[in-house]
């Protein structure tokens, strides 16, 4: 992997929300709505990531980069479960670099700054269950499937959903464990 791993910024907030809806459109057919995904999804991203990087308090987001091309990023909330840990709110790499360490390197990173940051050593997060892909990748992270759940509408608004789809918690008790994965 050549690339460089930094602090997003808000100067970052359409690149990462470019990346977001693009990554949405690729792997979140089938539980969120065509209507939705071909549509306003981006400008939704836009406003999301402005304003959790205008504001970052108690998270941290990183970007993977190779000169000016955001190649992936990561989202960590810091404590965000009293059980399971800091949520990785989102992880997310471009379709060309999938596959070559982007994601693994990022995820480590994550792993590391609730190690430095968060009371719990515990992390976690939340993956469609119909994306097998990113399931598979995490479970040799070291992960385990704890949980089941329904997917909650983007906004609230049950029309960006296509039906029920559900979400499997994939969880860490240690970050530290991950981080040397």
């Amino acid at each position: 992997m050549a690339a460089s791993i930094r602090n997003a910024g808000p100067d970052d907030a359409e690149a990462v929300a470019r990346l977001h809806a693009d990554s949405w459109r690729r792997h979140y057919r089938g539980a969120y709505s065509d209507a939705y995904l071909d549509g306003d999804v981006l400008s939704d991203r836009k406003a999301v990531w402005s304003a959790r990087l205008a504001s970052p308090a108690g998270t941290r987001t990183l970007v993977a980069e190779d000169g000016a091309d955001v190649l992936g990023f990561v989202h960590v909330v810091f404590d965000d479960d009293g059980t399971w840990g800091s949520l990785v709110d989102n992880l997310h790499v471009t379709a060309a670099r999938q596959r070559t360490g982007v994601g693994s390197v990022l995820l480590c990173r994550a792993a590391e700054a609730a190690v430095a940051e968060a009371a719990s050593p515990a992390l976690h997060l939340w993956v469609l269950e119909q994306n097998a892909q990113a399931r598979a990748f995490y479970t040799a992270l070291g992960a385990a499937h704890v949980e089941t759940a329904l997917v909650e509408a983007p906004g609230g608004d049950p029309g960006r959903l296509d039906g029920t789809p559900a979400k499997l918690r994939m969880a860490w008790p240690d970050a530290a464990r991950l981080r040397t994965a």
